[in-house]
């Protein structure tokens, strides 16, 4: 075994303990779970495309001794690479915004990688249009996966991520929620759920604002949008609040033991906020993306501040 087979196989952790306020859970409610992606080698979900695209590139030949990977990320799948880049003995350069936290571009460093910083105004839309052109620039040198637009990113959850869940919920899961940011994790998983039982519904989670500061997700309507994303895929859209997803990391930390990023929170909130309006027999799924160590100088965390009304926004 080497580190590209502990990829995938991930735990379903069920997530008993956490309510929209705290003292206000209604009893009976639906039963809510957490894919741990945080126990993938590099520590996210990201691991997951970052080896199908990367793996798929040396078999088709378009990867070879002598070139560089090159991409950008907002930090997890660019940590992926790095840890793949590392293990596989290929250099990685990375393109990110100059905001993203210093605990993930301090793991990347510490992989060997490479990282050239772009404009925060321009968030991960800058990062890409600067990692496209330098690869557009010097085909001859660098392998670019490009991440938003690779096949290989969604299909990595269709055959992976949408599998385990259906088998590790013997099939009685009703709902799935996740944020997007390539899409790519959302697209997949719901692709391949949604084959095997066409009655599970399949909710994208994302911002209500396209200013907002959780980290890895997209405000679709006011973002480049991924090449593979169809927005017709998702059944409805709920949109969270930065702040109400932030408090809700600090609770998952304190009331269920899990220290994890924004996103992770923003799917446990939204996932929380759906619940309410189901049936207590329904089984409820979402996506914990990546672990709270990689946003440690995020200053929310010593917030002691109470994010108000949770409330979301179908649409």
């Amino acid at each position: 075994m080497n580190i590209l087979d502990t990829v995938g196989a991930t735990p379903l952790l069920e997530l008993s303990k956490i309510s929209l306020k705290p003292g206000t859970r209604a009893q009976p409610r639906p039963r809510l779970y957490g894919k741990a992606e945080f126990y993938n080698p590099s520590g996210s979900v990201k691991d997951r495309a970052a080896k199908a695209m990367i793996v798929g590139a040396l078999k088709e030949g378009k990867l070879v001794p002598g070139k560089t990977i090159i991409d950008a990320t907002s930090g997890n799948t660019g940590i992926a690479y790095a840890m793949l880049g590392a293990a596989l003995g290929f250099p990685v350069t990375l393109f990110i915004p100059a905001n993203a936290s210093a605990e993930r571009k301090g793991i990347i460093r510490h992989y060997g990688a490479r990282i050239i910083e772009t404009s925060p105004l321009e968030g991960s839309d800058g990062a890409y249009l600067a990692a496209r052109e330098e690869a557009k620039a010097h085909p001859e040198k660098y392998f670019y996966p490009n991440q938003y637009h690779n096949d290989a990113n969604w299909n990595a959850h269709y055959e992976g991520t949408g599998l385990e869940i259906w088998e590790q919920t013997q099939g009685r899961i009703s709902h799935f929620i996740c944020g997007m940011g390539t899409s790519g994790t959302f697209m997949g998983t719901s692709r391949r759920l949604k084959e095997l039982n066409p009655s599970i519904r399949v909710l994208a989670v994302q911002p209500d604002s396209p200013f907002h500061g959780i980290e890895g997700t997209k405000h679709m309507a006011s973002t480049l949008k991924p090449g593979f994303y169809d927005e017709k895929q998702p059944d409805a859209f709920i949109e969270v609040n930065t702040e109400a997803a932030y408090a809700l990391a600090r609770r998952l930390a304190r009331e269920e033991g899990l220290y994890t990023g924004v996103s992770s929170a923003a799917n446990v909130l939204a996932s929380l906020l759906f619940a309410e309006t189901l049936p207590p027999s329904s089984v409820v799924v979402t996506v914990l993306c990546d672990s709270g160590t990689r946003y440690v100088s995020d200053p929310f965390w010593d917030s002691e501040e109470d994010a108000g009304d949770a409330g979301g926004r179908y649409a």
